[in-house]
C-alpha cells in the first residue's frame, strides 16, 4: 500500500507526482482520506508564524489536488474552505499576540448576550491550540455571538470532594 500521508504530499511539486497521490488516495478511499484530513488538522493546530506561508501553499495545493474532497464523504464538500477559514482566522491571532505574550494559559469563550444559554469555555489551552479553537469556532458563529481567545493573568481553582457513597435512583 502507498504511503499516503501529508509529509509525503507536502513534498510533492511536480504536476505528475500530485496526480500519482490522486489517484492512489482515490483508490484507498475513506479511510486513506480521513487520515490525510487528521494530519491536516494535526498541522493547523501545532503551525506558528514561520510557518504561515507553507500553510497557506499547502491547502492551496490540496485544494488543487482534491478539487471534490466531498467524493470522500459529504461532509468533506467544504473542507478546504473550512481549512483556509481557520488558518485565516489563527493567522490573524499569530499577527495580534506578540510571540513573547503568548505563554502561559490561554481560553477560548463562546457566549451570546441575547440568549439565555450557558457561556461556553475551552481553558487551560496553549496559545496555538487557543488560536486554533478560536478559527475553529469562528467558522460558524452565529449572528450576536462574540467569540473571545484570552489569556488567563490569574486563576484561583477549586475543586468539590467527591463523597464515597453511590446514589440510588429507585
Amino acid at each position: 500500500m502507498p504511503e499516503l500521508s501529508l509529509d509525503r504530499f507536502a513534498a510533492l511539486r511536480a504536476e505528475r507526482e500530485l496526480s500519482i497521490f490522486r489517484d492512489e488516495m482515490l483508490a484507498a478511499g475513506y479511510p486513506a482520506f480521513y487520515a490525510f484530513v487528521e494530519q491536516f488538522r494535526a498541522v493547523l493546530k501545532g503551525y506558528a508564524d514561520e510557518e504561515v506561508p507553507r500553510v497557506g501553499e499547502l491547502i492551496e495545493q490540496g485544494r488543487k489536488t482534491f478539487p471534490d474532497p466531498g467524493r470522500f464523504s459529504p461532509s468533506w464538500a467544504r473542507v478546504w474552505e473550512q481549512f483556509e477559514s481557520i488558518a485565516a482566522a489563527k493567522n490573524e491571532a499569530l499577527a495580534a499576540v506578540r510571540p513573547a505574550d503568548r505563554t502561559g494559559e490561554w481560553q477560548v469563550l463562546i457566549d451570546n448576550p441575547y440568549r439565555p444559554q450557558q457561556v461556553v469555555c475551552y481553558p487551560e489551552l496553549s496559545f496555538l491550540d487557543a488560536a486554533y479553537a478560536y478559527g475553529y469556532f469562528r467558522l460558524e458563529l452565529e449572528p450576536n455571538e462574540v467569540l473571545r481567545l484570552q489569556k488567563v493573568e490569574l486563576a484561583l481553582r477549586a475543586q468539590g470532594e467527591r463523597a464515597g457513597a453511590a446514589i440510588r435512583f429507585d
